[in-house]
């Protein structure tokens, strides 16, 4: 069974890059086809689509985050990585990483992280 796991980088001052690294066991992410991601949830909103990258390593980000947004991966330690620049307090969520089998996170069928919450300090 796949499971994931977020690291927890805990405080983020504002203006600072958060990097979020998810940790993937029981199953290849190079292997497919499949997409690895993160959404993450606001305190009091709802699930919000950040963006992926495939098992072939191409990637796709929300546009109102691509700026900000770059995912990567490191396949010799079945990891991929989240990097948001500039962040600011409404960055403030709890993020998940997932598998999927398109680019979007579809709900509860899919493999979901715990999730790590992230608090950004202004």
């Amino acid at each position: 069974q796949v499971q994931l796991q977020e690291s927890n980088p805990g405080l983020v001052k504002s203006s600072q890059t958060l990097s979020l690294t998810c940790t993937v066991s029981g199953g290849s992410i190079t292997t497919g086809p499949y997409y690895w991601g993160w959404i993450r949830q606001p305190p009091g909103k709802g699930l919000e689509w950040m963006g992926a990258i495939s098992t072939s390593g191409s990637t796709r980000y929300s546009p109102s985050l691509k700026s900000r947004t770059s995912i990567s991966r490191d396949t010799s330690k079945n990891q991929f990585t989240l990097q948001l620049n500039s962040v600011t307090p409404e960055d403030t969520a709890v993020y998940h990483c997932y598998r999927a089998s398109t680019w979007y996170y579809a709900g509860e069928s899919e493999y979901r992280g715990r999730g790590t919450q992230v608090t950004v300090s202004s």
